[in-house]
């Protein structure tokens, strides 16, 4: 699978204003992000 450059980065974008508001939305924005790279990872060795 593979992720358009303007995709990562207009997440990133979100990820970072949602971050600026809600500061203790970091952990789970981590830990999904964590998951999703994990699970990518894993169907790419499939």
């Amino acid at each position: 699978m593979v992720i358009h450059p303007l995709t990562s980065a207009i997440i990133s974008l979100i990820s970072g204003i949602l971050i600026l508001l809600f500061p203790r939305l970091l952990n789970y924005v981590v830990a999904i992000y964590l998951i999703i790279i994990g699970i990518v990872g894993l169907i790419g060795h499939a």
